[in-house]
């Protein structure tokens, strides 16, 4: 509830709503990705999510700054360029390459 209105939620809490967790999927990083995604992150790549399986490791994928091309972050840290599966871009319905 808003304190200042009295109404049951504010447009500032209806925003933060939508943001990506991003903080979220970094938790599920362990350190040797974090520090891979810090230095992808100076070359402008980003976090976008984390694709998560039942009975697997979570897989966190990662775009470039241009966000056509995508990898995934592997347990040891490396990068996997070609991870056998593919993403649609919901925007434009394009295909994001591998990187």
């Amino acid at each position: 509830m808003d304190q200042r209105t009295g109404a049951a939620g504010s447009g500032a809490e209806r925003r933060d709503g939508q943001r990506k967790p991003t903080a979220l999927w970094r938790a599920q990083l362990n350190e040797a990705q974090e520090m891979t995604l810090h230095e992808l992150e100076r070359f402008g790549w980003e976090l976008k999510f984390v694709r998560r399986r039942p009975f697997q490791d979570p897989v966190p994928v990662v775009f470039d700054g241009d966000r056509r091309s995508f990898a995934v972050l592997k347990l040891d840290g490396s990068l996997d360029e070609d991870p056998g599966f593919d993403i649609r871009d919901q925007a434009s319905g394009q295909l994001a390459t591998q990187a």
